[in-house]
């Protein structure tokens, strides 16, 4: 269960970090990246990114590039947040496959 607080950096984590993807969406080369949802810890140290990439044979590149610039993420993202959190969280990125998950249910539905 979490906290009201956590819900709250949750959201500003997301959307920040959704703002970001926008603005280096350039260097992906016609690969869409969003941010489908944010868990965070109890003491606020550590994010954990939930991301959705289009098209989808192209998440484990994109979360592995993620995971390996995660440093200046974390940096570009509290340049962003440095007046609303004290402790920028560490950030680990994983793959949200929840939309594949609900095509191949839809494929098992229609035979």
């Amino acid at each position: 269960m979490e906290t009201t607080r956590q819900n709250k950096i949750a959201r500003l984590i997301q959307k920040e970090l959704s703002e970001i993807f926008l603005l280096q969406a350039k260097s992906m080369n016609g690969t869409i990246v969003s941010v489908t949802k944010v868990h965070i810890s109890p003491d606020l140290s550590i994010a954990r990114v939930y991301v959705s990439v289009f098209p989808s044979d192209k998440s484990e590149g994109i979360i592995a590039n993620l995971n390996a610039n995660q440093k200046s993420i974390r940096f570009e993202l509290g340049n962003r947040v440095r007046h609303q959190l004290r402790i920028i969280p560490e950030l680990k990125f994983f793959v949200d496959d929840s939309l594949d998950y609900l095509e191949h249910i839809d494929e098992l539905l229609k035979k």
